[in-house]
């Protein structure tokens, strides 16, 4: 247990006043502190909610925004299904697979997929990283550009694992996981997202169970996306990957997707 990383501290904020009773309502639902020393805060702002690290040095706030920005330029003018995890996941005339997405993480692969028309269920297991989810998919949900994408998507919060093994009605057509990969160059620039985000996720050590569950449960592929040189999950190998300059789509085929 000694070389686990602390448990990070972090408290609940409001950014006006009149935000105050809904900050409340957050800091009781996932057990924030409103006050106190803190390394990091969960704050509820005009945008909606966000997670930042505190200090002098610390990067910006992160959070979910599915209407502007980066996703939505890559809505627009990102390739449609010719991206190359529209091919992973089986996109093609006429097929729109059922995607669960098992590692949700900040909802970017699944808004693309959703954006291409997958009806998409996202897990997530880390409460802060959930929240931040609800409430980017809230604030989407009342823009009139983004809304019917949204309304293709579906938010359950827990362990992908358990969620999975007692899943109940039709199985997902397509599984997609995208294991937090372990850090191990100390030396490189780590994404603001992943500064803010490793003190609470860790790495996906779990990795091999999560692919056991999803081979369980999709009817036709899992997908794994991983670092371009990174190996394969332990386990099932894949039947074959899809390559780029940074990620790697690994597949395991179950049964063909097509038409009907």
């Amino acid at each position: 247990m000694s070389d686990e990383q602390p448990i990070a501290r972090i408290r609940m904020e409001a950014l006006a006043a009149h935000l105050d009773g809904a900050a409340a309502t957050w800091a009781a639902r996932l057990g924030l502190p409103r006050d106190g020393e803190a390394q990091f805060a969960l704050q509820l702002g005009e945008a909606g909610l966000q997670l930042a690290e505190l200090g002098p040095q610390a990067p910006g706030p992160v959070r979910v925004d599915f209407v502007a920005g980066a996703l939505a330029h890559r809505r627009q003018f990102g390739g449609g299904s010719g991206q190359m995890i529209a091919k992973a996941v089986g996109l093609q005339q006429g097929v729109r697979p059922r995607v669960l997405d098992a590692t949700a993480g900040l909802g970017r692969d699944a808004f693309v997929l959703a954006s291409l028309g997958c009806a998409v269920t996202l897990i997530e297991r880390q409460p802060l990283i959930a929240a931040l989810l609800e409430d980017g998919l809230a604030r989407a949900a009342a823009d009139a550009e983004v809304a019917s994408i949204v309304a293709r998507m579906q938010l359950l919060h827990g362990n992908a694992i358990e969620l999975m093994g007692a899943w109940t009605g039709e199985p997902p057509q397509v599984i997609y996981l995208d294991p937090m990969f372990p850090h191990r160059d100390k030396s490189a620039l780590v994404k603001k997202e992943m500064r803010l985000f490793r003190p609470f996720v860790g790495d996906d050590l779990d990795a091999p169970a999560l692919l056991a569950a999803a081979l369980a449960l999709a009817s036709h592929r899992v997908v794994v996306k991983r670092p371009r040189k990174a190996p394969v999950i332990e386990g099932a190998k894949p039947g074959y990957a899809l390559e780029g300059k940074s990620s790697r789509y690994d597949i395991y085929p179950k049964k063909a997707l097509g038409k009907g």
